[in-house]
């Protein structure tokens, strides 16, 4: 009987927790863009709002959006990691339900997507990153898009994830910068995957807890599109590797405001506190802290390592404006969403989170 291939055992990383910490991201994305020579076509380095790119890196969105006339728009953008999981059906359905999430958050309806698949061929079965792509499948027809292609290499560790196009009315586009002051803050999905998925990979997790991470990181967001199409929503991002703090920060900043959240609001997953008493967290955790730490104010040991754990595959983060909260509660109801109102956004102020 062969050894049973564990994922994860091939990877630095583990889903979302590769991402770059924020602060060196900001770093890289500093970079100014070089000036057009003479001869040479401007239209690659057009900013956002320049032409007909709506929506580019500027505002650390989660796509980017580009006009194609008569109202409408084409969303692109792309996400891959390492596994979070050993079982590769479910890595692939993971990977995949969180790249098609970057459209669904820009209040968009995904149309097809393309695969990203690095293999260390030398070390795990063919046949494994075939089950990997299955899972990627599964996830597409569920979210009624073709798996239309792809590209593969040779990779030291193993890596998968999606390019998704997704198409939205300009109306209905979502950024994550376009709050205003009074919005309530709401969540999809509860918080904890990266804690339980390292718990997993060092053998301490409960199979229940487990099976309910890996449920949670392969639900599409495609309430998103609908979200779109609400005009009191007015700011939507997805929550992945930054953790909730780091992405609530993003949308603080980008629209000038300041948040006030209440941690006994926040959706948990189960048992998360036996994970926190272990201390069973992720190296990201404390690269996102210290990414953003002396912009939050009320942290404590439980809520540091909740709020900064890195997401594979979170819920949306919404503001919407306060006086159709009752609306927006029905609405998510009636479209089978559970959905977790924890705090408000006020004037800009310092500092740019305060934790209740």
């Amino acid at each position: 009987m062969p050894e049973e291939i564990r994922l994860t055992q091939f990877s630095h990383g583990a889903g979302c927790g590769c991402k770059i910490a924020p602060s060196v991201l900001e770093k890289i994305l500093k970079a100014p863009l070089p000036s057009p020579q003479r001869g040479e076509t401007p239209f690659p380095l057009r900013r956002a709002g320049d032409g007909l790119l709506l929506v580019g890196y500027d505002t650390k969105d989660d796509a980017a959006v580009y006009d194609i006339g008569n109202g409408r728009a084409i969303i692109s953008t792309t996400d891959f990691f390492m596994p979070i999981v050993d079982d590769a059906f479910d890595f692939g359905r993971i990977a995949s339900t969180n790249a098609i999430s970057d459209v669904y958050a820009m209040g968009g309806k995904p149309l097809m997507a393309i695969a990203i698949l690095g293999w260390p061929v030398n070390k795990i079965p063919a046949e494994l990153a075939q089950q990997v792509l299955e899972g990627a499948r599964a996830i597409c027809a569920e979210a009624n898009i073709p798996l239309a292609g792809g590209h593969s290499i040779d990779s030291p560790e193993p890596i998968f994830g999606l390019a998704v196009t997704g198409d939205v009315e300009i109306k209905n586009i979502k950024k994550n910068s376009t709050a205003t002051e009074g919005c309530k803050l709401f969540l999809t999905k509860p918080l904890g995957v990266g804690m339980i998925t390292t718990a997993s990979k060092r053998g301490l997790v409960q199979k229940a807890d487990f099976d309910e991470a890996v449920k949670s990181m392969t639900r599409l967001n495609s309430i998103g599109y609908e979200f779109g199409k609400l005009d009191y929503v007015k700011a939507m991002t997805d929550v992945t590797g930054f953790g909730l703090l780091g992405h609530l920060i993003e949308m603080c900043e980008g629209s000038n405001l300041s948040a006030e959240i209440e941690y006994s609001k926040i959706p948990l997953l189960k048992n998360i506190s036996h994970y926190v008493s272990e201390k069973t967290y992720p190296d990201g955790t404390m690269r996102n802290w210290k990414s953003f730490d002396g912009k939050v104010q009320g942290i404590g040991s439980e809520s540091l390592l909740t709020l900064c754990d890195p997401q594979t595959s979170g819920g949306l983060l919404i503001a919407i404006d306060s006086n159709h909260e009752n609306d927006f509660l029905a609405f998510a109801t009636k479209h089978g969403f559970d959905i977790h109102s924890f705090g408000t956004l006020k004037r800009s102020a310092s500092p740019v989170v305060t934790i209740l």
